[in-house]
C-alpha cells in the first residue's frame, strides 16, 4: 500500500511527535506504579483539562477516595494536551510533582541552597502538582518560601494541581493567609469533591 502526501507527516510534525513521546517517556517513569493505570475521572476535572487554560486544579475529599490517583491521570492528560494540534510550541513542557511533606521538608532553612533551587523549579514548571497539601503544617520560613512559589505562579498565571483532604478554605492554617488566598482564587470555578468509599479497604471500584 502506498502512503499519499497527505498521509506523510511533515518534518515539523515528527519531530513534535518525538518530543511528545520523549516527555511521556520521562512522565511514565516518574509516576508511581500504583497511578500509572488509567480510572474514570469525575466529569468536572474533565472539563477543567478541556478548557486548557491557566486555571489550577483543586481535587478535595476524605482519605482514599482516589485523590491522588485523579490527579496524577489528570497531570498526564494535560501533557497529552500540551502538544495537541493549534497550540503554540513553547518547548517541552515541565511537570513538577511533589508530596507536600517533601516540599516542606526541601525548604527547611538548614536545606536552604537546594530550597533555593527547589523554589525557582516550582515557581517556573509548567504545570505543579502538591499531593496532600494539608498532610503537615509549615514553619513561618516555609510559609515565606510557598508564598514565593504561589505569588510567582499567580501573577504568571502558572496552573497547579493540588490534592488535600481539607477545602482551601481551610487551609490558612497550615500555609498562611497570603499563599492561601492566592490559592483560593487560582482554584475558583475548579475544586472538585471526590465522594466514595476508601478504595484501600476494598469499598470501592
Amino acid at each position: 500500500m502506498h502512503l499519499s502526501s497527505d498521509d506523510i507527516p511533515s518534518p515539523r510534525d515528527s519531530w513534535l511527535q518525538e518530543r511528545h513521546s520523549e516527555a511521556h517517556a520521562r512522565f511514565d517513569e516518574k509516576t508511581p506504579a500504583l497511578y500509572r493505570t488509567d480510572i474514570d475521572l469525575d466529569p468536572r476535572v474533565g472539563s477543567w483539562l478541556r478548557r486548557h487554560d491557566t486555571s489550577s486544579l483543586f481535587l478535595t475529599g476524605p482519605i482514599g477516595v482516589g485523590k491522588t490517583h485523579t490527579a496524577w491521570q489528570a497531570c498526564r492528560i494535560w501533557l497529552e494536551w500540551a502538544y495537541a494540534p493549534g497550540v503554540p510550541w513553547k518547548g517541552s513542557p515541565v511537570i513538577v510533582t511533589t508530596r507536600a511533606t517533601s516540599l516542606f521538608d526541601g525548604l527547611r532553612p538548614d536545606a536552604q541552597a537546594d530550597g533555593r533551587r527547589l523554589v525557582e523549579r516550582c515557581q517556573t514548571a509548567d504545570l505543579l502538582f502538591i499531593d496532600d497539601l494539608a498532610a503537615a503544617r509549615a514553619s513561618d520560613w516555609t510559609r515565606e518560601r510557598l508564598f514565593e512559589i504561589f505569588d510567582e505562579r499567580y501573577i504568571n498565571r502558572r496552573p497547579v494541581v493540588i490534592t488535600s483532604d481539607v477545602l482551601p478554605s481551610h487551609l490558612t492554617d497550615v500555609i498562611g493567609p497570603r499563599v492561601a488566598s492566592r490559592l483560593a482564587e487560582m482554584c475558583r470555578g475548579n475544586v472538585v469533591l471526590i465522594e466514595g468509599d476508601d478504595r484501600r479497604k476494598g469499598g470501592a471500584r
